[in-house]
């Protein structure tokens, strides 16, 4: 392809995510990110869910696993979500300790020694990694690894 013939408005559009349990994950979703259901099938063998908010997609639910998350496979690394402000992410944090989430670091952390962006590494009931960060509030804390991206390696 060549450069002329590439997209010039490319956007990600909404991240689908195998999980075990539709159910599940649909209230793990919902209360963590506030998100809506914008359809849903219930067919045997073929149930998911579209969620977004606002009337945008986000993120596609597809009951086909068998199993949890594997990371030591190629595939998704984590799935991050950026929000306006730090308080947020102590505000999704507090709602995921609730829920029994599991942290990979002690409370919200930077992406980096000295970074002001940073936030909250977590895993959904499948074991999926995600992120809720915020562009800045975060340096008030160590970086877990001085010498590497903090989402690059939990």
């Amino acid at each position: 392809m060549s450069a002329s013939t590439v997209p010039t408005a490319l956007q990600t559009g909404h991240i689908g995510l195998n999980v075990t349990d539709l159910d599940r994950s649909l209230d793990f979703y919902r209360k963590v990110f506030g998100f809506e259901i914008q359809a849903e099938g219930r067919e045997p063998g073929r149930a998911y869910a579209f969620l977004g908010r606002e009337g945008r997609l986000m993120v596609t639910l597809w009951q086909q696993s068998e199993g949890g998350y594997a990371p030591g496979l190629a595939g998704l690394h984590h799935l991050s979500f950026q929000v306006d402000t730090i308080e947020e992410v102590r505000a999704a944090e507090e709602v995921l300790r609730s829920l029994g989430a599991e942290f990979k670091y002690d409370g919200v952390v930077p992406h980096g020694e000295g970074a002001s962006s940073g936030g909250i590494f977590f895993t959904d009931p499948d074991g999926i990694r995600l992120e809720i960060y915020a562009p800045s509030g975060a340096d008030t804390a160590p970086a877990p690894v001085a010498a590497a991206p903090t989402c690059g390696f939990f």
